[in-house]
């Protein structure tokens, strides 16, 4: 039997962030592009509660409309996808760009803001995510570089074998379950096809070795809980390779008084898919479940922390819509089981790359490693429908975590 050790980085995050710079008054003069800006791209991150954190790469246009004893502005920015995902505690400022070579994402959006009595609100914006360059620029730009896969792409599927390692490191005092998959590339090299998953798994109220399955533990309220952000490997064939973990402290680390316990949250674990001709047995969690950079505490007798609720939220892998809004990334319907690159579905039940040769480095699905030819898939299998910012934007690429629209 394999084992597998999982490296933990020191969860030292906090240490290496800087307290960030207050933000600039934005006022209606000529020269107020910077400032405004900032305070825009501040807020895009504030609500941007899935996926990664954005930095702003380019000015594109700043209208300014002077009204009563105010003006209203209007913002084109250029945004560029980090390599921080949301749950890190680094300013966004800080954050590494990702380089061209790692699929770099990026957004094009429109911020509108109103100024007046020198106070300055971003009441609107609209973001366009996606891919820096197109699945055909990647390949002439670098054949050999793995590539972006759906989020619910059945050979993502390992994930559930890296969450099942993390919670055998038993230096965790709790379980941790599964928050998103943050993205997942795949590549080939000549040992075969290899896969690399960037997921986020959060803290528990299960004690470590209690005999509960974690599955079916239920989250701490996000303030509350550690959260670890994983880096996991697999080759087809072969399974896990490797897993390494970085641990982020809670951003609420107030300790509980005597006799309380820790707030329940409204929120469930994320179902992982399973193996082909594994069903998922009863007794199970269902999929229903909400994940938020802060929940919403059940009133139950116990004490709670508050909470700041976002507009949008985390996109789940349980596909049922949210009351409020949250995004899910549970998957993308397949007439016929097989995912494509370009996230479109095809009439025929055979992969499909649009005509372009295939290179080492870009995965082509050809019904293996857990893919049908025909009918449907095993249960458990594939992800339910993508559905991003709550079905707000449907032709949202799957393999990635876009921006959702405010209001």
């Amino acid at each position: 039997m394999k084992t597998l050790g999982v490296l933990v980085l020191l969860s030292s995050a906090m240490l290496l962030c800087r307290t960030a710079p207050p933000l600039e008054p934005v006022t209606c003069g000529d020269n107020n592009g910077a400032a405004a800006a900032r305070l825009a791209v501040h807020d895009i991150n504030e609500h941007h509660d899935h996926g990664y954190k954005f930095r702003l790469s380019e000015i594109v246009g700043n209208n300014i409309e002077k009204v009563d004893d105010g003006c209203t502005i209007e913002l084109q920015l250029n945004l560029l996808e980090t390599v921080c995902h949301t749950v890190h505690p680094k300013h966004f400022e800080d954050c590494a760009l990702r380089d061209e070579s790692q699929s770099a994402v990026m957004a094009n959006c429109t911020v509108s803001m109103t100024v007046k009595s020198g106070n300055a609100n971003v009441t609107k914006y609209d973001c366009d995510t996606r891919k820096v360059k197109t699945h055909e620029e990647m390949m002439m730009f670098c054949p050999d570089c793995p590539t972006m896969i759906p989020l619910n792409s059945p050979d993502g599927f390992p994930v559930r074998e890296a969450v099942k390692q993390v919670n055998s490191n038993t230096t965790n005092e709790r379980y941790y379950v599964l928050k998103e998959v943050g993205r997942i590339t795949a590549g080939y090299m000549w040992q075969g096809m290899f896969y690399n998953a960037e997921i986020v798994l959060v803290e528990t109220h299960c004690p470590m070795l209690s005999r509960i399955v974690p599955e079916a533990c239920k989250p701490l309220c996000p303030d509350r809980a550690h959260h670890a952000f994983c880096r996991s490997s697999h080759r087809r064939g072969k399974g896990l390779l490797s897993v390494e973990c970085e641990y982020y402290p809670p951003s609420n680390e107030t300790a509980l008084g005597p006799g309380e316990r820790e707030p329940r949250c409204n929120s469930h674990p994320v179902l992982l898919p399973r193996p082909p001709g594994h069903p998922r047995r009863a007794g199970h969690p269902h999929h229903a479940g909400h994940h938020g950079r802060a929940g919403n505490p059940h009133h139950d007798g116990h004490p709670h922390s508050t909470g700041h609720p976002r507009p949008t939220g985390h996109p789940l892998h349980d596909g049922h819509p949210h009351p409020t809004g949250h995004p899910h990334h549970d998957g993308h319907p397949r007439p016929t089981g097989h995912p494509h690159h370009d996230g479109h579905p095809r009439p025929t039940g055979h992969p499909h790359h649009d005509g372009h040769p295939h290179h080492n480095g870009h995965p082509h699905h050809d019904g293996s490693g857990g893919h049908h030819a025909h009918g449907q898939p095993d249960q458990g299998v594939f992800l339910h429908p993508f559905r991003p910012c709550h079905g707000l934007l449907p032709g949202s690429d799957p393999a990635l975590h876009p921006i959702c629209p405010m209001p």
